[in-house]
């Protein structure tokens, strides 16, 4: 099993799918929705895209989700460390990278303690559902401000602006299931 630090950065592969693509980043920008600096950052490795706006990128790419996670599943062991360290606080785990298909895909997310993850705020195309496994976050949706605590779930519009932070103690660990038509 290679090590997190032999394994190809997400930045790196869809810059290297883009490429194959011959899709300039004004392209995949105007398909996104997402600025050029933004993607820019991406592919450089300066940000770390939520899972939404890799599923976003995908089939912008034509490709699917798990073609962009398919080293981090070779990493499961050691990618949540790796991951909380190039990220500073937020790790996720493809739980579904053998998808056939770019409509579903679900996800273990770790936030650490009192962190957010940072970057743009998330919206994407579809729905979101969110289950605290560890922990206590907090999901914004919009204007509306929901505290889930372990045990706890939410259902919304991805298509509404959301951002998601952990309020507790302890870092949260939550499974995240996304729907994108």
């Amino acid at each position: 099993m290679p090590s997190p630090e032999k394994t190809t950065p997400i930045g790196a592969r869809i810059k290297k799918i883009r490429g194959r693509k011959k899709i300039a980043l004004n392209q995949l920008a105007n398909e996104t929705g997402y600025s050029v600096d933004y993607l820019k950052a991406l592919e450089k490795g300066a940000e770390m895209p939520p899972v939404g706006t890799l599923l976003q990128i995908s089939r912008a790419l034509h490709v699917n989700s798990g073609e962009l996670l398919r080293d981090e599943k070779e990493a499961l062991d050691q990618r949540t460390e790796a991951y909380a360290k190039r990220t500073r606080n937020y790790a996720y785990t493809n739980l579904t990278p053998a998808a056939e298909h770019n409509h579903l895909g679900a996800f273990r997310i770790y936030i650490k303690a009192g962190q957010a993850h940072e970057g743009v705020g998330y919206r994407h195309e579809g729905e979101e559902f969110v289950y605290v496994l560890a922990g206590s976050i907090e999901v914004t949706v919009g204007e509306q401000v929901n505290r889930l605590k372990k045990g706890q779930s939410l259902h919304f519009n991805s298509g509404i602006q959301h951002h998601m932070r952990n309020i507790g103690k302890i870092d949260a660990e939550l499974l995240v299931v996304l729907y994108n038509p």
